[in-house]
């Protein structure tokens, strides 16, 4: 059954063949069928990846066994990458938006999927969720800018408003997924949904992080949400007190032949700043550095692995000693004054190379500039 609007839009077309080719890098499965069609280039560019797609798909899977996968509705469409990647885990998927020309898409792309028992519905997510029966899960992935048009951090700037409709999203569906991006405050957000949160999962995809799910259980709630890192696959599982607690050491003065770390970008949205030197049997370089030093190289770290080859200052004599045997620089700043292109102007180094270069701030106050080389670990780009 589809509920839509009588018209076909004329803005629905098919790819262009740049378009498709990076569709074919963000969504292969659905750039391969070149009868997929989309209303927008923004629609394309603003949807899940297909690595983030699948993932929703398997935490469903993990959480829900087949016998409880009846009914699933998603109360903001979109373009449906997520829909398609979660509807086939269920008996009956019923898909929400509210605009016109984005569920013709569906109405279009859907069967071309394979994904013949979709019901597309156009509305608003407030309107059907009040009518709607009953479900075993929901997906929504709000809005993230206010009604100014800005983007915004907090959760009840979004819309749907998921703070409001908590009550009514647990009255239908005893497991709900909601997406949201990384910029927004995980805290903040957990705190707004009044315990009901006993996951927070972020996701990074090809070195960015690129999303944030919330995962709600109508059963009961929890003091603090498990929250997890992943990077393909999960990485690092914590829970916030875990880190409070974590019992952390700080390196006096790195040295050469040292190994430096860098955390993911998911890692760092965590805030597992003193766990993952727990974990790993580090030592962080200061307090607010977020660098990590240790004495052997670690494959399996969430990040970038470093081996430092200098520890220098910034004094004139210091810097020409650089200039002498590095043309080229990779530059970070990491708990350091100032901003990247002024120390760059400083340096008097081109972009690029071998040579990564880390300013930073020891945990005694000195300024200091780490010269290192790529050495390992769940390194991306």
């Amino acid at each position: 059954m589809n509920t839509l609007p009588p018209s076909t839009p004329d803005c629905i077309r098919r790819l262009s063949d740049e378009e498709r080719k990076r569709l074919l890098a963000k969504v292969p499965s659905w750039a391969a069928n070149e009868d997929i069609v989309c209303p927008t280039r923004l629609a394309w560019e603003q949807c899940s990846g297909e690595a983030a797609a699948r993932h929703k798909a398997d935490v469903v899977t993990r959480l829900l066994p087949p016998v409880k996968r009846g009914r699933m509705v998603d109360l903001t469409g979109g373009l449906g990458v997520d829909f398609s990647f979660l509807a086939p885990l269920f008996r009956e998927a019923v898909y929400v938006e509210q605009q016109a020309v984005l569920c013709e898409t569906a109405h279009h792309n859907f069967p071309l999927l394979g994904l013949t028992h979709a019901e597309v519905v156009c509305g608003t997510a407030e309107d059907f969720l009040n009518r709607m029966p009953l479900a075993d899960f929901i997906f929504l992935d709000p809005a993230r800018r206010d009604k100014a048009g800005r983007k915004t951090v907090l959760i009840q700037d979004c819309t749907p408003d998921v703070e409001a409709l908590l009550p009514r999203l647990l009255e239908k569906a005893p497991l709900v997924m909601v997406k949201l991006s990384p910029m927004l405050d995980i805290r903040h957000a957990v705190k707004s949904l009044q315990g009901h949160v006993h996951e927070v999962e972020v996701v990074e995809t090809a070195g960015e992080c690129k999303e944030l799910l919330l995962v709600l259980r109508a059963d009961g709630t929890v003091d603090e949400p498990k929250t997890t890192v992943v990077r393909g696959c999960p990485v690092l599982s914590f829970f916030a007190s875990e880190e409070r607690n974590a019992a952390v050491s700080f390196c006096e003065r790195p040295a050469p032949g040292d190994y430096l770390f860098e955390p993911c970008a998911a890692l760092l949205k965590a805030g597992a700043f003193r766990l993952v030197a727990e974990r790993f049997g580090l030592k962080k370089v200061a307090a607010d550095s977020h660098l990590y030093i240790g004495m052997e190289s670690l494959p399996s770290f969430p990040g970038r692995s470093f081996r430092i080859r200098e520890v220098t200052g910034f004094d004139k004599a210091a810097l020409r000693r650089l200039r002498q045997t590095t043309e080229r620089a990779n530059l970070t700043l990491r708990n350091f004054p100032g901003t990247t292109e002024a120390l760059r102007k400083k340096l008097k180094l081109k972009d690029g190379g071998d040579t990564y270069l880390f300013a930073t701030t020891l945990q005694d106050g000195k300024h200091v500039l780490l010269v290192t080389q790529k050495a390992c670990g769940l390194d991306l780009p």
